[in-house]
Protein backbone atom coordinates (compact mmCIF):
# COMPACT_ATOMS: atom_id res chain seq x y z
CA UNK A 1 0.00 0.00 0.00
CA UNK A 2 1.26 3.47 -0.84
CA UNK A 3 2.19 5.50 2.23
CA UNK A 4 0.58 8.87 2.87
CA UNK A 5 2.75 11.64 4.33
CA UNK A 6 1.93 14.99 2.72
CA UNK A 7 -0.26 15.98 -0.18
CA UNK A 8 -0.67 19.25 -2.03
CA UNK A 9 -3.56 18.76 -4.37
CA UNK A 10 -6.42 20.35 -6.23
CA UNK A 11 -9.69 20.09 -4.32
CA UNK A 12 -13.06 19.19 -5.87
CA UNK A 13 -16.34 19.98 -4.05
CA UNK A 14 -18.99 17.24 -4.07
CA UNK A 15 -21.76 19.15 -2.34
CA UNK A 16 -24.03 16.21 -1.47
CA UNK A 17 -24.81 14.57 1.86
CA UNK A 18 -25.34 10.83 2.44
CA UNK A 19 -23.37 9.73 -0.62
CA UNK A 20 -23.61 5.95 -0.49
CA UNK A 21 -21.19 3.38 -1.83
CA UNK A 22 -23.54 2.41 -4.66
CA UNK A 23 -23.29 5.99 -5.91
CA UNK A 24 -19.50 5.92 -5.54
CA UNK A 25 -19.22 2.68 -7.54
CA UNK A 26 -22.47 1.05 -8.76
CA UNK A 27 -23.17 -2.61 -8.06
CA UNK A 28 -22.56 -3.89 -11.61
CA UNK A 29 -18.84 -3.17 -11.19
CA UNK A 30 -18.50 -5.46 -8.17
CA UNK A 31 -18.07 -8.51 -10.40
CA UNK A 32 -14.34 -7.87 -10.44
CA UNK A 33 -12.10 -8.25 -7.39
CA UNK A 34 -9.14 -6.43 -8.93
CA UNK A 35 -8.13 -3.31 -7.02
CA UNK A 36 -7.58 -1.21 -10.14
CA UNK A 37 -9.52 -0.09 -13.19
CA UNK A 38 -12.50 1.47 -11.41
CA UNK A 39 -11.53 5.13 -11.81
CA UNK A 40 -13.48 5.74 -15.04
CA UNK A 41 -16.64 4.39 -13.34
CA UNK A 42 -16.41 6.52 -10.18
CA UNK A 43 -19.84 8.10 -9.54
CA UNK A 44 -20.92 6.46 -12.80
CA UNK A 45 -24.65 7.24 -12.62
CA UNK A 46 -24.01 10.91 -11.83
CA UNK A 47 -21.12 11.28 -14.22
CA UNK A 48 -22.58 9.80 -17.41
CA UNK A 49 -25.92 9.94 -19.20
CA UNK A 50 -25.88 6.23 -20.07
CA UNK A 51 -25.44 3.14 -17.89
CA UNK A 52 -21.91 1.92 -17.42
CA UNK A 53 -20.89 -1.72 -17.55
CA UNK A 54 -17.63 -3.46 -16.56
CA UNK A 55 -14.85 -3.17 -19.14
CA UNK A 56 -16.77 -0.45 -21.01
CA UNK A 57 -14.62 2.15 -22.77
CA UNK A 58 -15.65 5.46 -21.20
CA UNK A 59 -13.75 7.67 -23.63
CA UNK A 60 -16.74 8.68 -25.71
CA UNK A 61 -19.59 8.13 -23.25
CA UNK A 62 -21.96 11.13 -22.94
CA UNK A 63 -21.18 13.06 -19.76
CA UNK A 64 -23.50 15.13 -17.59
CA UNK A 65 -22.30 18.72 -17.86
CA UNK A 66 -23.74 19.66 -14.46
CA UNK A 67 -21.75 17.05 -12.50
CA UNK A 68 -18.88 18.68 -10.65
CA UNK A 69 -16.16 16.17 -11.56
CA UNK A 70 -16.92 16.65 -15.25
CA UNK A 71 -16.01 20.34 -15.06
CA UNK A 72 -12.59 21.13 -16.60
CA UNK A 73 -11.48 23.15 -13.56
CA UNK A 74 -11.57 20.05 -11.34
CA UNK A 75 -9.71 17.67 -13.63
CA UNK A 76 -6.77 16.11 -11.81
CA UNK A 77 -8.20 16.73 -8.35
CA UNK A 78 -6.74 14.54 -5.59
CA UNK A 79 -8.73 15.90 -2.63
CA UNK A 80 -12.49 15.46 -2.44
CA UNK A 81 -14.63 17.75 -0.28
CA UNK A 82 -17.82 16.03 0.79
CA UNK A 83 -20.76 16.41 3.14
CA UNK A 84 -22.19 14.41 6.06
CA UNK A 85 -22.24 10.61 6.18
CA UNK A 86 -20.02 10.07 3.15
CA UNK A 87 -19.64 6.39 2.17
CA UNK A 88 -22.84 5.11 3.77
CA UNK A 89 -24.67 2.04 2.44
CA UNK A 90 -23.15 -1.36 1.70
CA UNK A 91 -19.65 -2.19 2.88
CA UNK A 92 -17.98 -2.52 -0.52
CA UNK A 93 -14.21 -2.06 -0.60
CA UNK A 94 -14.60 -1.20 -4.28
CA UNK A 95 -15.62 2.33 -3.19
CA UNK A 96 -12.17 3.39 -1.92
CA UNK A 97 -10.61 1.43 -4.82
CA UNK A 98 -12.57 3.59 -7.27
CA UNK A 99 -11.66 6.84 -5.51
CA UNK A 100 -7.99 5.89 -5.39
CA UNK A 101 -7.94 4.78 -9.02
CA UNK A 102 -9.47 8.13 -10.01
CA UNK A 103 -6.61 9.93 -8.25
CA UNK A 104 -8.16 10.85 -4.91
CA UNK A 105 -5.83 10.35 -1.92
CA UNK A 106 -7.84 12.36 0.61
CA UNK A 107 -11.53 12.91 1.39
CA UNK A 108 -12.59 15.66 3.80
CA UNK A 109 -16.10 15.58 5.26
CA UNK A 110 -18.02 16.27 8.50
CA UNK A 111 -18.63 12.54 8.99
CA UNK A 112 -18.13 9.16 7.33
CA UNK A 113 -19.84 5.79 7.48
CA UNK A 114 -17.74 3.58 9.78
CA UNK A 115 -16.93 0.74 7.37
CA UNK A 116 -16.04 3.09 4.52
CA UNK A 117 -13.86 5.11 6.91
CA UNK A 118 -11.95 2.00 7.96
CA UNK A 119 -11.59 0.80 4.36
CA UNK A 120 -9.98 4.09 3.37
CA UNK A 121 -7.05 3.53 5.72
CA UNK A 122 -6.57 0.00 4.41
CA UNK A 123 -6.19 1.36 0.87
CA UNK A 124 -3.99 4.41 1.33
CA UNK A 125 -6.69 7.08 1.44
CA UNK A 126 -6.79 9.65 4.25
CA UNK A 127 -10.35 10.45 5.39
CA UNK A 128 -10.38 13.68 7.41
CA UNK A 129 -13.25 14.73 9.66
CA UNK A 130 -13.86 18.49 9.84
CA UNK A 131 -16.75 20.28 11.51
CA UNK A 132 -19.63 21.61 9.41
CA UNK A 133 -18.61 25.27 9.67
CA UNK A 134 -15.10 24.48 8.44
CA UNK A 135 -16.51 22.43 5.58
CA UNK A 136 -18.80 25.31 4.63
CA UNK A 137 -15.75 27.58 4.44
CA UNK A 138 -13.75 25.10 2.35
CA UNK A 139 -16.65 24.58 -0.05
CA UNK A 140 -17.20 28.33 -0.42
CA UNK A 141 -13.52 29.05 -1.11
CA UNK A 142 -13.13 26.09 -3.47
CA UNK A 143 -16.13 27.05 -5.57
CA UNK A 144 -15.06 30.71 -5.68
CA UNK A 145 -11.44 30.15 -6.67
CA UNK A 146 -10.36 28.08 -9.67
CA UNK A 147 -7.25 26.02 -8.98
CA UNK A 148 -8.03 25.84 -5.24
CA UNK A 149 -5.40 23.53 -3.74
CA UNK A 150 -4.97 22.32 -0.18
CA UNK A 151 -1.85 21.21 1.68
CA UNK A 152 -2.48 18.13 3.79
CA UNK A 153 0.17 17.08 6.32
CA UNK A 154 -0.57 13.79 8.03
CA UNK A 155 2.30 13.97 10.51
CA UNK A 156 1.22 17.44 11.66
CA UNK A 157 -2.48 16.52 11.26
CA UNK A 158 -3.21 19.76 9.46
CA UNK A 159 -4.90 21.11 6.35
CA UNK A 160 -3.64 24.44 4.99
CA UNK A 161 -5.63 26.57 2.55
CA UNK A 162 -4.14 28.75 -0.23
CA UNK A 163 -4.49 31.80 2.04
CA UNK A 164 -2.37 30.11 4.72
CA UNK A 165 -5.21 29.31 7.13
CA UNK A 166 -4.51 26.08 8.98
CA UNK A 167 -7.11 23.59 10.20
CA UNK A 168 -6.13 20.78 12.56
CA UNK A 169 -7.79 17.37 12.52
CA UNK A 170 -7.89 14.46 14.96
CA UNK A 171 -6.79 10.95 14.06
CA UNK A 172 -6.28 7.68 15.90
CA UNK A 173 -2.55 7.09 16.51
CA UNK A 174 -2.58 3.52 15.18
CA UNK A 175 -4.31 4.47 11.92
CA UNK A 176 -1.90 7.37 11.52
CA UNK A 177 1.09 5.04 12.00
CA UNK A 178 -0.22 2.57 9.42
CA UNK A 179 -0.93 5.23 6.80
CA UNK A 180 2.40 7.01 7.30
CA UNK A 181 4.20 3.71 6.80
CA UNK A 182 2.00 2.28 4.05
CA UNK A 183 0.83 -0.65 6.17
CA UNK A 184 -2.42 -2.42 5.35
CA UNK A 185 -3.51 -5.59 7.20
CA UNK A 186 -1.11 -7.75 5.18
CA UNK A 187 1.73 -5.30 5.70
CA UNK A 188 1.13 -5.30 9.45
CA UNK A 189 1.35 -9.10 9.48
CA UNK A 190 4.50 -9.19 7.37
CA UNK A 191 6.16 -6.73 9.74
CA UNK A 192 6.23 -9.61 12.24
CA UNK A 193 7.30 -12.22 9.69
CA UNK A 194 10.45 -13.20 11.63
CA UNK A 195 8.54 -13.69 14.87
CA UNK A 196 5.84 -15.70 13.08
CA UNK A 197 8.47 -17.89 11.42
CA UNK A 198 10.23 -18.49 14.74
CA UNK A 199 6.94 -19.47 16.39
CA UNK A 200 6.06 -21.89 13.59
CA UNK A 201 9.50 -23.50 13.79
CA UNK A 202 9.17 -23.85 17.57
CA UNK A 203 5.72 -25.44 17.23
CA UNK A 204 7.10 -27.85 14.64
CA UNK A 205 9.41 -29.34 17.27
CA UNK A 206 6.99 -29.07 20.21
CA UNK A 207 3.96 -30.56 18.43
CA UNK A 208 4.97 -32.21 15.15
CA UNK A 209 1.64 -34.06 15.00
CA UNK A 210 -0.12 -30.75 14.28
CA UNK A 211 1.70 -30.29 10.99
Amino acid sequence: MQAFTTLKGLAAPLDRANVDTDAIIPKQFLKSIKRTGYGPYLFDEWRYEDRGEPEMDCTHRPRRADFVLNQPRYQGASILLARENFGCGSSREHAPWALLDAGFRCVIAPSFADIFYNNCFKNGILPIVMDVSTMDKLFSECEASEGYALDVDLQAQSVTTPSGEVFAFDLDAFRKHCLLNGLDDIGLTLADADAIGAYEEKRHYEAPWLL
